[in-house]
């Protein structure tokens, strides 16, 4: 089952200021949560980020038998551990999820709560794709391969169905025949042409008139 998590303000606490921390730090910084980062030592993309005050660094030195989780006030919302030492991940994901923490381990999925998916972002698109954990590797060529295949008349074409959407909210009552406008705008040729063209404005227009036209014969039918 995928799931798409909102961590819009949620807390994160990241262990590890290297590569993967950091990455992993990026991805839920887009996402819009706050972050915390837990390291002896930090890459200098850590540090640029907390001189943007994007992040906060906590500079700690951890080993086996220390339990970190005891001294987070308020506790995260989501506990990541991303040390090199896999042990040491292994038993800090232990204590935060005795703790009642929610975990994401980078090297060990059995214990994670959940798997972090290869994100395609491409304008308002967002495309997850999961091996469940087999081959991250994989997840990223194939998030590499779907990137490309996303064009700019799709990603304006999300952008015309958002505001048709909203006026046909206010005009159509039944979701059924909404959804049916929605998809004659979606498959109307001239449109997806104007689209192509990067002439919004005019497909709008045509779609509002495409519409206007649905509208009066349906109403014709019904009279």
């Amino acid at each position: 089952m995928i799931v798409d998590f909102n961590f819009e303000g949620k807390y994160v606490v990241v262990i590890g200021g290297g590569a993967e921390g950091y990455r992993k730090t990026l991805s839920f910084l887009d996402a819009g949560a706050k972050v915390l980062v837990i390291s002896k030592t930090f890459s200098a993309g850590f540090k640029k980020l907390n001189s943007l005050r994007k992040v906060k660094l906590s500079t700690r030195d951890i080993g086996k038998g220390f339990s970190i989780i005891d001294d987070l006030s308020p506790r995260p919302d989501l506990f990541i551990v991303a040390t090199n030492d896999r042990n040491l991940n292994l038993e800090l994901a232990k204590q935060a999820k005795a703790n009642n923490c929610m975990v994401l381990a980078v090297d060990n999925p059995s214990i994670s709560d959940f798997t972090q998916l290869a994100i395609a972002r491409i304008g308002d698109f967002r495309i997850a794709i999961s091996t469940g954990g087999k081959s991250p590797a994989m997840a990223r060529v194939l998030r590499k391969r779907i990137e490309k295949m996303i064009k700019k008349e799709d990603i304006l074409q999300v952008q015309l169905q958002e505001f048709m959407r909203g006026i046909l909210k206010q005009k159509v009552q039944d979701h059924k025949i909404r959804r049916r406008l929605l998809y004659a705008i979606l498959k109307n040729d001239e449109i997806r042409k104007l689209l192509r063209n990067d002439e919004v404005d005019k497909a709008k227009a045509l779609a509002m008139e495409l519409i206007k036209d649905s509208l009066v014969n349906y109403r014709a039918q019904v009279s």
